[in-house]
């Protein structure tokens, strides 16, 4: 089939059953596209549609994140999860709104920290209405079952070929809406399971589909099983308010607010030992899973008299709030759960 066609029989299925009406689709606003496409990094745009327009109501410029702290974006991400793109964006923001200017091309934008060459394909093309081609989830999807692909496209080799195809695919005229549609089509129609080809207007031409491969494609790594890890959690209670850290600003939840955490038993009963704290009022163990590992979480409930507050605080540099508070100010999903388990 040649390449032509594809686009054209894409096209011609985005003008009628595309998505046309996400709030990210502005003409003249790459800052809008920069925050969605983040946002859609291992994220469906069902759940990004939850965050989008309260993030972009409290920075609606990207001089307005770039010059803003840390501490006030993450209450707007916490609960979005893969908390590095957050630090990203925010961090990328800052250089752009120092510039004075958006990048102007594919190459400008990968300088940026978290932007790859996919993304920049994105912005060129969906932001800036430049040519650009990209390479997510459901490129790699429709493509693989178009072309019949089975190799592994986690293999640098085969993901450059991957890489080739799409180039060759890839329309100059309209290309905005060639790189929405292809998105649109896995995401509503090539999608990574029970694939509904019947609406496909790349059904007579798809080698999976002629093959019957269609749900073994693409090529899928075997699972590997899901470690468990355990950890101890310390809710220490003082009144209605309970003592919050902050996370470091890199790794796991970086700059948002939690409980004290201890990862092992005996780094547990050192920190109780060392806080000389009274004994234990009750525990609750809570679940938590994410994409490499899940965390049982239990949680020691200890009540401290109000004149200890100060104490804890210059022991371990945290602050006392109320859980409504701290949600507030920015928590993992896990602490949600924890507050919703707990009962005091």
């Amino acid at each position: 089939m040649p390449d032509f066609s594809f686009s054209d029989a894409l096209l011609a299925w985005f003008d009628v059953h595309g998505r046309h009406d996400l709030p990210w689709q502005v003409a003249d606003d790459p800052y809008k596209v920069w925050v969605s496409e983040i946002m859609l990094q291992q994220t469906q745009v069902k759940t990004v549609l939850q965050y989008f327009e309260r993030f972009i109501n409290r920075f609606p410029t990207v001089k307005d994140l770039g010059t803003a702290s840390w501490d006030d974006v993450a209450p707007y991400w916490a609960g979005l999860g893969y908390y590095a793109r957050a630090r990203n964006l925010h961090k990328a923001a800052s250089v752009v709104a120092q510039q004075g200017h958006f990048p102007k091309t594919r190459e400008q934008w990968m300088e940026l920290p978290g932007i790859g060459p996919s993304t920049a394909g994105a912005l060129m093309s969906l932001g800036l209405r430049e040519y650009g081609v990209i390479m997510d989830g459901n490129v790699k999807r429709v493509l693989s079952r178009f072309f019949a692909v089975e190799d592994d496209l986690s293999k640098p080799v085969h993901e450059r070929a991957m890489w080739q195809r799409a180039e060759q695919l890839c329309p100059e005229t309209r290309n905005h809406d060639y790189t929405q549609a292809i998105m649109d089509l896995g995401a509503t129609v090539c999608t990574p399971k029970k694939p509904l080809c019947l609406y496909c207007p790349m059904q007579q031409h798809c080698q999976a589909h002629q093959q019957g491969l269609e749900t073994e494609l693409p090529y899928k790594k075997p699972k590997k099983a899901v470690p468990v890890k355990s950890a101890h959690v310390l809710l220490i209670h003082s009144q209605q308010e309970w003592f919050w850290q902050q996370r470091p600003a890199t790794g796991l939840w970086g700059g948002l607010w939690a409980l004290p955490i201890a990862e092992s038993e005996s780094e547990f009963i050192q920190l109780c030992q060392r806080l000389h704290l009274p004994p234990l009022a009750s525990s609750v163990q809570i679940s938590h899973s994410f994409t490499h590992f899940t965390w049982l979480l239990n949680a020691h409930v200890i009540e401290l008299e109000t004149d200890q507050q100060e104490y804890l605080m210059a022991e371990l540099g945290g602050q006392w709030l109320k859980p409504q508070i701290a949600t507030e100010m920015g928590i993992p999903t896990a602490m949600k759960k924890l507050i919703s388990a707990v009962n005091l």
